[in-house]
Protein backbone atom coordinates (compact mmCIF):
# COMPACT_ATOMS: atom_id res chain seq x y z
CA UNK A 1 0.00 0.00 0.00
CA UNK A 2 0.96 3.04 -0.83
CA UNK A 3 1.81 5.92 1.25
CA UNK A 4 -0.80 8.41 1.30
CA UNK A 5 0.98 11.53 0.88
CA UNK A 6 -0.80 14.95 2.21
CA UNK A 7 -1.04 18.18 1.02
CA UNK A 8 -1.09 21.60 2.91
CA UNK A 9 -5.15 21.72 0.97
CA UNK A 10 -6.01 18.34 2.93
CA UNK A 11 -6.30 20.08 6.14
CA UNK A 12 -8.83 22.27 7.23
CA UNK A 13 -6.92 23.89 9.82
CA UNK A 14 -2.69 24.85 9.48
CA UNK A 15 -1.24 27.43 12.21
CA UNK A 16 1.34 29.18 11.31
CA UNK A 17 3.37 31.65 13.42
CA UNK A 18 2.69 35.49 12.62
CA UNK A 19 5.32 36.62 9.94
CA UNK A 20 4.41 40.54 9.79
CA UNK A 21 4.32 42.00 13.35
CA UNK A 22 1.62 44.59 11.82
CA UNK A 23 -0.61 41.68 11.19
CA UNK A 24 -3.82 41.49 13.58
CA UNK A 25 -6.11 38.72 12.13
CA UNK A 26 -9.57 40.47 12.71
CA UNK A 27 -11.22 37.50 10.24
CA UNK A 28 -9.51 34.87 12.93
CA UNK A 29 -11.30 36.99 16.06
CA UNK A 30 -14.76 36.72 14.41
CA UNK A 31 -14.10 33.06 13.94
CA UNK A 32 -13.82 32.51 17.27
CA UNK A 33 -16.44 35.19 18.59
CA UNK A 34 -18.22 32.31 20.69
CA UNK A 35 -14.76 31.58 22.96
CA UNK A 36 -14.66 35.76 23.33
CA UNK A 37 -18.32 35.84 24.58
CA UNK A 38 -17.62 32.77 26.51
CA UNK A 39 -14.50 34.76 28.26
CA UNK A 40 -16.79 37.73 28.52
CA UNK A 41 -19.49 35.45 30.41
CA UNK A 42 -16.74 33.87 32.60
CA UNK A 43 -15.28 37.29 33.91
CA UNK A 44 -18.36 38.54 34.89
CA UNK A 45 -19.29 35.70 36.85
CA UNK A 46 -15.62 35.54 38.63
CA UNK A 47 -16.08 39.15 39.45
CA UNK A 48 -19.28 38.33 42.14
CA UNK A 49 -18.41 34.48 42.56
CA UNK A 50 -19.36 33.77 46.12
CA UNK A 51 -20.13 37.38 47.06
CA UNK A 52 -23.38 38.27 48.66
CA UNK A 53 -24.32 40.97 47.15
CA UNK A 54 -23.47 40.06 43.43
CA UNK A 55 -23.93 43.12 40.60
CA UNK A 56 -25.28 45.33 43.52
CA UNK A 57 -21.10 46.37 44.00
CA UNK A 58 -21.61 48.11 40.30
CA UNK A 59 -23.54 50.34 42.45
CA UNK A 60 -21.74 50.09 46.03
CA UNK A 61 -18.05 51.10 44.35
CA UNK A 62 -18.78 54.00 42.56
CA UNK A 63 -21.09 55.67 45.42
CA UNK A 64 -19.17 54.81 47.65
CA UNK A 65 -15.55 56.44 45.98
CA UNK A 66 -17.56 59.40 44.85
CA UNK A 67 -18.84 60.44 48.15
CA UNK A 68 -15.82 60.01 50.23
CA UNK A 69 -13.79 62.03 47.42
CA UNK A 70 -16.42 64.96 47.60
CA UNK A 71 -16.09 65.07 51.60
CA UNK A 72 -12.31 64.72 51.22
CA UNK A 73 -11.54 66.58 48.23
CA UNK A 74 -15.22 68.87 48.16
CA UNK A 75 -15.40 69.61 51.56
CA UNK A 76 -11.88 69.75 53.51
CA UNK A 77 -9.92 70.53 50.52
CA UNK A 78 -12.51 72.94 49.04
CA UNK A 79 -11.43 72.57 45.43
CA UNK A 80 -14.31 73.44 42.97
CA UNK A 81 -16.53 71.78 41.01
CA UNK A 82 -16.91 74.31 38.41
CA UNK A 83 -20.37 74.66 40.08
CA UNK A 84 -21.56 71.02 39.84
CA UNK A 85 -23.18 69.09 42.68
CA UNK A 86 -20.15 67.43 44.29
CA UNK A 87 -21.30 63.66 44.22
CA UNK A 88 -22.00 63.80 40.38
CA UNK A 89 -18.91 66.04 39.45
CA UNK A 90 -16.55 62.88 41.04
CA UNK A 91 -19.09 60.21 40.27
CA UNK A 92 -18.28 61.57 36.22
CA UNK A 93 -14.50 61.08 36.76
CA UNK A 94 -15.07 57.66 38.74
CA UNK A 95 -16.98 55.76 36.40
CA UNK A 96 -14.83 56.92 33.08
CA UNK A 97 -11.51 56.55 35.21
CA UNK A 98 -12.24 53.34 36.28
CA UNK A 99 -12.57 51.39 32.87
CA UNK A 100 -10.12 52.24 31.91
CA UNK A 101 -7.91 51.61 34.76
CA UNK A 102 -9.22 48.29 34.80
CA UNK A 103 -8.70 47.39 30.82
CA UNK A 104 -5.29 48.76 31.46
CA UNK A 105 -4.46 46.60 35.06
CA UNK A 106 -6.58 43.59 33.45
CA UNK A 107 -4.28 43.29 30.38
CA UNK A 108 -1.43 44.00 31.22
CA UNK A 109 -1.29 40.40 32.62
CA UNK A 110 -2.21 38.76 30.07
CA UNK A 111 0.44 36.65 28.67
CA UNK A 112 1.73 35.96 32.69
CA UNK A 113 -1.41 34.64 33.94
CA UNK A 114 -2.91 33.03 30.58
CA UNK A 115 0.79 31.14 29.95
CA UNK A 116 -0.34 27.56 30.92
CA UNK A 117 -3.45 28.13 28.31
CA UNK A 118 -1.64 29.75 25.89
CA UNK A 119 0.86 26.88 25.97
CA UNK A 120 -1.83 24.16 25.57
CA UNK A 121 -4.61 24.91 23.23
CA UNK A 122 -4.21 27.77 20.32
CA UNK A 123 -6.56 30.34 20.16
CA UNK A 124 -5.82 34.01 18.61
CA UNK A 125 -4.07 35.51 21.89
CA UNK A 126 -5.97 38.63 21.31
CA UNK A 127 -8.90 37.02 22.68
CA UNK A 128 -8.27 37.50 26.22
CA UNK A 129 -7.21 41.28 25.80
CA UNK A 130 -10.79 42.43 24.01
CA UNK A 131 -12.38 40.24 26.51
CA UNK A 132 -11.67 42.16 29.53
CA UNK A 133 -12.36 44.90 27.26
CA UNK A 134 -15.82 43.95 26.58
CA UNK A 135 -16.55 42.72 29.93
CA UNK A 136 -15.27 46.00 31.71
CA UNK A 137 -17.82 47.91 29.40
CA UNK A 138 -20.63 46.15 30.56
CA UNK A 139 -19.75 46.82 34.04
CA UNK A 140 -19.74 50.70 32.53
CA UNK A 141 -22.57 50.13 31.24
CA UNK A 142 -24.20 49.10 34.51
CA UNK A 143 -22.83 52.11 36.47
CA UNK A 144 -23.41 54.88 33.70
CA UNK A 145 -26.78 54.32 34.10
CA UNK A 146 -26.36 54.83 37.57
CA UNK A 147 -24.75 58.22 37.02
CA UNK A 148 -27.32 58.80 34.75
CA UNK A 149 -30.44 58.49 37.21
CA UNK A 150 -28.09 60.85 39.70
CA UNK A 151 -28.07 62.94 36.70
CA UNK A 152 -31.66 62.97 36.03
CA UNK A 153 -31.88 63.98 39.95
CA UNK A 154 -29.82 66.74 39.90
CA UNK A 155 -31.63 68.41 36.77
CA UNK A 156 -35.02 68.34 38.16
CA UNK A 157 -33.26 70.78 41.00
CA UNK A 158 -33.61 74.73 40.56
CA UNK A 159 -30.61 75.01 42.60
CA UNK A 160 -28.26 73.72 39.81
CA UNK A 161 -27.58 74.19 36.28
CA UNK A 162 -27.02 71.15 35.04
CA UNK A 163 -27.86 70.31 31.15
CA UNK A 164 -26.76 68.00 28.61
CA UNK A 165 -25.01 69.53 25.47
CA UNK A 166 -24.59 68.64 22.11
CA UNK A 167 -21.24 66.62 22.89
CA UNK A 168 -23.59 64.19 24.44
CA UNK A 169 -23.93 62.47 20.59
CA UNK A 170 -19.62 62.08 21.01
CA UNK A 171 -19.71 59.58 24.17
CA UNK A 172 -19.55 56.77 22.03
CA UNK A 173 -16.32 58.35 20.89
CA UNK A 174 -15.12 58.77 24.27
CA UNK A 175 -16.11 55.08 25.34
CA UNK A 176 -13.51 53.90 22.23
CA UNK A 177 -10.79 56.34 23.30
CA UNK A 178 -11.09 54.86 26.46
CA UNK A 179 -11.21 51.08 25.70
CA UNK A 180 -7.94 51.36 23.11
CA UNK A 181 -5.82 53.38 25.44
CA UNK A 182 -6.49 50.95 28.22
CA UNK A 183 -6.32 48.20 25.70
CA UNK A 184 -2.48 49.82 23.98
CA UNK A 185 -1.05 50.36 27.37
CA UNK A 186 -1.63 47.12 28.73
CA UNK A 187 -0.98 45.12 25.73
CA UNK A 188 2.91 47.09 26.12
CA UNK A 189 2.79 46.53 29.64
CA UNK A 190 2.12 42.68 29.32
CA UNK A 191 4.52 42.14 26.22
CA UNK A 192 7.33 43.57 28.47
CA UNK A 193 6.71 41.61 31.55
CA UNK A 194 7.38 38.53 29.91
CA UNK A 195 10.99 39.72 29.83
CA UNK A 196 10.64 42.35 32.59
CA UNK A 197 8.73 41.60 35.64
CA UNK A 198 9.33 44.00 37.74
CA UNK A 199 6.83 46.36 35.38
CA UNK A 200 4.37 44.18 36.82
CA UNK A 201 4.66 45.75 40.25
CA UNK A 202 4.84 49.43 38.81
CA UNK A 203 1.27 49.43 37.34
CA UNK A 204 -0.68 49.22 40.68
CA UNK A 205 0.86 52.48 41.84
CA UNK A 206 1.37 53.95 38.51
CA UNK A 207 -2.12 53.46 37.51
CA UNK A 208 -3.12 55.72 41.00
CA UNK A 209 -0.61 58.09 39.95
CA UNK A 210 -1.91 58.39 36.73
CA UNK A 211 -5.17 59.36 38.16
CA UNK A 212 -3.93 62.70 40.17
CA UNK A 213 -2.29 63.58 36.37
CA UNK A 214 -5.77 63.14 35.22
CA UNK A 215 -8.91 65.65 35.81
CA UNK A 216 -10.97 63.08 38.13
CA UNK A 217 -10.82 64.65 41.48
CA UNK A 218 -10.38 68.31 40.13
CA UNK A 219 -11.54 69.84 37.45
CA UNK A 220 -8.92 71.01 34.72
CA UNK A 221 -9.71 74.95 35.24
CA UNK A 222 -8.11 74.64 38.84
CA UNK A 223 -4.78 74.02 37.41
CA UNK A 224 -3.09 77.19 35.42
CA UNK A 225 0.42 77.79 33.26
CA UNK A 226 2.78 74.78 32.95
CA UNK A 227 0.92 72.20 34.91
CA UNK A 228 -2.43 72.67 32.84
CA UNK A 229 -0.19 72.32 30.03
CA UNK A 230 1.27 69.12 31.59
CA UNK A 231 -2.24 67.98 31.96
CA UNK A 232 -3.50 68.55 28.79
CA UNK A 233 -0.41 66.29 27.68
CA UNK A 234 -2.50 63.38 29.53
CA UNK A 235 -4.79 61.46 26.49
CA UNK A 236 -7.90 61.38 29.34
CA UNK A 237 -8.00 64.57 30.28
CA UNK A 238 -10.07 65.68 27.21
CA UNK A 239 -12.01 62.56 27.19
CA UNK A 240 -13.20 63.17 30.96
CA UNK A 241 -13.47 66.79 30.42
CA UNK A 242 -15.69 66.21 27.27
CA UNK A 243 -17.47 63.68 29.27
CA UNK A 244 -18.62 66.25 31.58
CA UNK A 245 -19.00 68.51 29.40
CA UNK A 246 -21.59 66.67 27.55
CA UNK A 247 -23.95 65.08 30.41
CA UNK A 248 -23.31 68.45 32.78
CA UNK A 249 -22.76 71.59 30.70
CA UNK A 250 -19.24 72.18 32.35
CA UNK A 251 -15.66 72.04 31.52
CA UNK A 252 -13.01 72.70 29.30
CA UNK A 253 -13.52 71.20 26.18
CA UNK A 254 -12.03 71.52 23.25
CA UNK A 255 -12.15 69.40 20.17
CA UNK A 256 -8.38 69.89 19.09
CA UNK A 257 -7.24 67.93 22.58
CA UNK A 258 -9.71 65.48 21.79
CA UNK A 259 -7.99 64.89 18.25
CA UNK A 260 -4.54 64.95 20.63
CA UNK A 261 -6.28 61.98 22.52
CA UNK A 262 -7.05 59.57 19.50
CA UNK A 263 -3.70 60.53 17.76
CA UNK A 264 -2.06 59.46 21.26
CA UNK A 265 -4.07 56.63 21.08
CA UNK A 266 -3.60 55.42 17.23
CA UNK A 267 0.52 56.11 18.19
CA UNK A 268 0.05 53.53 21.29
CA UNK A 269 -2.28 50.95 19.30
CA UNK A 270 0.38 51.02 16.67
CA UNK A 271 3.44 50.18 18.79
CA UNK A 272 1.06 47.78 21.15
CA UNK A 273 0.42 45.83 17.66
CA UNK A 274 4.37 45.65 17.13
CA UNK A 275 5.40 44.54 20.90
CA UNK A 276 2.45 41.77 20.77
CA UNK A 277 3.00 39.92 17.83
CA UNK A 278 6.81 39.83 18.18
CA UNK A 279 6.63 38.75 21.54
CA UNK A 280 3.90 36.13 20.77
CA UNK A 281 5.87 33.82 18.55
CA UNK A 282 8.36 33.40 21.68
CA UNK A 283 7.08 33.97 25.07
CA UNK A 284 6.16 30.51 26.14
CA UNK A 285 10.18 30.32 26.41
CA UNK A 286 10.83 33.78 28.60
CA UNK A 287 7.45 33.61 30.73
Amino acid sequence: MKEQEYSQDNWDLVIRSKTHWLSLNLRELWRYRDLLMLLVKRDYKASFKQTILGPIWFFIQPLLTSSVYAVIFGRIANISTDGNPRLLFYMAGVIMWNYFSTCLTATSATFVTNANIFGKVYFPRLIMPFSVVISNLLRFSVQFLFFFGVLIYYMMKPDYTVHLTWAVILTPLFLVIMALLGLSMGLIVSSLTTKYRDLAHLVGFGVQLMMYATPVVYPASFLQGKWKTILELNPMTSVIEGFRFAFMGSGEFNPMSLFYSIGVTLVLLFISVILFNKVEKGFMDTV
